[in-house]
């Protein structure tokens, strides 16, 4: 019997596909009007073959820190949310300066590489929300 290339096998029960993941993340960047350098940093800084490939929606396997950088991006996504009751002051968030990152906006921060900032910009916000946790 001859392999079918076209059907991919399923994640483990509890697990979401590489290509959801990269979807859900590509979807709240574009919220964020996030650009392509900036999108590829928070990402990890894949090649940009790789990166292109990702958002066509052409994923294999997904490095463990690309996933853990997805998990930070989603959870200042979910931060701000609960933070801001209006979904346009909660985007508009990431492209504000803030003191508490040295006068950059959050996504400055957020892409400046290292898995860290990321980090550091969801704790900021799970601080944040505290009160509403």
């Amino acid at each position: 019997m001859i392999a079918n290339p076209n059907i991919t096998t399923p994640p483990p029960s509890g697990e979401v596909a590489p290509a959801h993941l990269l979807e859900g993340a590509f979807g709240m960047l574009a919220l964020w009007n996030v650009d392509n350098a900036a999108a590829r940093r928070i990402l990890g800084s894949p090649a940009e073959r790789t990166f292109y490939e990702w958002k066509k929606g052409k994923v294999g396997r997904l490095s463990e820190d690309t996933v853990r950088r997805i998990g930070y991006v989603a959870g200042i996504w979910k931060a701000l949310q609960i933070v801001y009751s209006d979904a346009q002051l909660a985007d508009g968030w990431i492209s504000r300066p803030n003191r508490a990152f040295g006068g950059q906006t959050p996504l400055e921060r957020m892409a400046a590489g290292d898995v860290t900032d990321l980090a550091a910009v969801r704790s900021y916000l799970d601080a944040a929300r505290a009160p509403w946790s």
